[in-house]
This record gives structure tokens, sequence and C-alpha cells, in this order.
């Protein structure tokens, strides 16, 4: 069994189990730094492959290199792909601010 924290409540909720084993970085696949956070909580601070999320117009990625970009997200599970494993923060509000291979994602704004 999976867990997962859910962003808006903050309570561990169950999350599929894909059965995936941990895997090994690749160091040729480009990354870029990731923080989600609270006021009082960080739900993740590291390193990914990408960030999928959604805003008005509807679901997107956002993948190293990618240009400066800032929006609000509507309710929706934030995916971060990092090199170990997929992290999933269901999210009911948030900014999100990309700049210089760094995502930050502001929630509970």
């Amino acid at each position: 069994m999976v867990m997962r924290q859910d962003a808006s409540t903050g309570e561990m909720v169950e999350a599929p189990d894909d059965g995936s084993e941990q895997k090994a970085a690749d160091p040729k696949k480009p990354i870029m730094s990731v923080k989600v956070y609270a006021p009082f909580q960080v739900y993740f601070e590291g390193d990914a492959y990408s960030v999928t999320a959604a805003n008005e117009t509807g679901p997107f990625d956002i993948l190293p290199r990618h240009h400066n970009f800032i929006c609000m997200l509507v309710p929706c599970n934030l995916v971060i792909k990092t090199p170990y494993e997929e992290k999933v923060v269901k999210i009911s509000r948030a900014l999100m601010h990309v700049k210089a291979e760094r995502v930050v994602v502001f929630v509970d704004v």
C-alpha cells in the first residue's frame, strides 16, 4: 500500500500502487528543482523530470528548460516525476511559478 498526503486536508490517503520498484536515476536525463509548500508545511522538495498540473485551460506538463511561466492552478492532482518515484499531491488551489530550471508551487493561496 502506498500512502500520500492530501495537500488540502493534510490527511494521509491511500494512493494507487503501480508495483514499480525504485529506479536508478538517469544521469543523462535533464532535471529541475521543484518545491511544493503551504505556509506551514513542505509537501515536496527535490529534483524532478516533470511536473503535471491543471489550470483553467486544462492539464499541462512542465519539463526542464521550460520557459518562464506563472499561473493559478485549479483543483487537481499535482504529479511530480522524480528519478526514484512519482509523487502525487492533491491540491485545491495553488500558484505555480516556473523560472530558470526551478518550479515553485505555493499551495492554499
